[in-house]
């Protein structure tokens, strides 16, 4: 666009707006309008009408006295010429966009240019609307009423921002607080198995115990049975997040290697002294308690059993945990079990026993379905097979560094760290006892 180069009293001489009907102004908040147009004459005809219709009015003679003003103060509307000496009514839009930030004035352009391409480059550079001089009043007050309705839409979604970022602040908090607490919480989950390995004579167990989340429902343990016994337990409650964590809480109470009063796993022999409870009768007590606690409305599998150091005569029960992976010292593996419904999820469910031996030299391997059932980066699972793939391939590592060696195999397998599942396991490895050592 080229500079207007037309004197003040040209612009004097151009026909003033069709009065028009009349028009009563509208109610509400008076909006602020800003008239620019280095001719005095236009400016007082646009400012006398926009009187009578209940604007508030400012008067600009260039684009730069205009930007002044919107620095002190930024209208609601702006009424431009296109064309005046010095920087146009374009230039004037596009500075007031940079400046306006979250606020948006209206800007309507003044022109005797009707050409589209004229058009479309204004909208381009900003501008909301154009009219065509001479000004008629009816057309003005219409793009102004339509200028009102974007201004009052704008205004909405404003507030709605305001109170959306005023949310998402608090919300900001209180996941911060919750993580926080999460943390706490995942910290005391941990404390639940404060150690991961234990030495018996005649056996080592290692633990592992990785949620997929801040806390999980996964839970391990091992515990003493009696004399040369031992006992050892694999959960996994249904469902993930707090509630679950809850219930791993609840049920290592029942599991206590520290209270052995309290360990619903342990009974007492004629002698007095705690002994292990058959773990088909322990599986189903502990149905009849959850199955009765209509308000808990939870499940969990499990895997309980007792260890015999000295013979290494197992007797366990699955209780719908996946089945155990035992490795023979010559490096054969098989998965051994026969299934049975979890814990709290029928009423009635009756559970048989496990047994095997394990040889000097041989491990056991209770793990958790987040193992087996851990997707790969092509979508399928681990599975058995693969289990036993990385028991071979680990087949020389004993204790905690078969289970490390077990959980990097496991990210190779998945992708990454982050898992789907909570991730638990319980090695027994045999050993040779101590000659006359109880």
């Amino acid at each position: 666009m080229h500079a207007k180069t037309a004197t003040s009293s040209r612009h004097a001489h151009l026909p003033a707006p069709a009065a028009g009907p009349a028009i009563t102004p509208g109610a509400g908040t008076m909006r602020r309008v800003l008239v620019v147009d280095d001719s005095r004459v236009q400016r007082k005809i646009l400012a006398s009408l926009l009187g009578q219709w209940g604007y508030e009015v400012t008067e600009a003679a260039s684009a730069e006295a205009a930007l002044d003003l919107c620095r002190s103060k930024l209208p609601d509307l702006i009424l431009s010429d296109w064309m005046m000496p010095g920087k146009s009514g374009l230039d004037l839009c596009e500075a007031i966009r940079a400046l306006a930030g979250d606020s948006y004035p209206y800007f309507i352009l003044l022109t005797s240019r009707g050409d589209k391409a004229d058009i479309a480059h204004g909208l381009g550079r900003g501008a909301d609307d154009f009219l065509t001089k001479p000004v008629n009043a009816a057309e003005l007050r219409a793009r102004l009423t339509a200028g009102e309705r974007i201004l009052a839409m704008h205004g909405v979604v404003t507030e709605r921002n305001r109170q959306l970022n005023a949310t998402l602040g608090q919300l900001e908090t209180i996941q911060r607080d919750l993580d926080r607490d999460l943390q706490e919480a995942r910290r005391l989950q941990q404390s639940l198995v404060p150690r991961r390995f234990h030495e018996f004579d005649g056996a080592t167990v290692s633990l592992l115990l990785r949620p997929a989340g801040h806390i999980g429902g996964d839970l391990v343990g091992v515990f003493p049975a009696g004399t040369g016994r031992i006992g050892f337990f694999g959960i996994d409650v249904a469902g993930h997040g707090i509630a679950s964590a809850l219930m791993t809480a609840r049920l290592a109470g029942y599991f206590s290697g520290e209270s052995p009063d309290r360990n619903l796993a342990l009974a007492r022999d004629p002698g007095g002294a705690p002994a292990m409870r058959p773990p088909d009768q322990l599986c189903e007590m502990l149905n009849r308690m959850l199955v009765d606690d209509v308000e808990t409305g939870q499940y969990f599998t499990l895997l309980v059993g007792e260890l015999d150091l000295a013979s290494g005569r197992v007797r366990m029960v699955q209780a719908g945990h996946p089945p155990p992976l035992v490795q023979r010292r010559t490096g054969a593996t098989e998965f051994v079990g026969n299934g049975g419904l979890p814990i709290g999820l029928v009423e009635g469910a009756r559970y048989r026993s496990i047994e095997l031996v394990l040889g000097v030299g041989d491990r056991l391997l209770v793990h958790s379905d987040g193992i087996t059932e851990c997707p790969g980066l092509a979508g399928a699972t681990l599975d058995d097979d693969g289990l036993a793939v990385i028991a071979a391939r680990n087949a020389m590592l004993r204790g905690p560094a078969f289970l490390e060696a077990m959980v990097w195999d496991l990210t190779d397998h998945a992708g990454g760290p982050d898992f789907a599942d909570d991730v638990s396991a319980v090695l027994i490895e045999r050993s040779n006892p101590a000659p006359g050592k109880v």
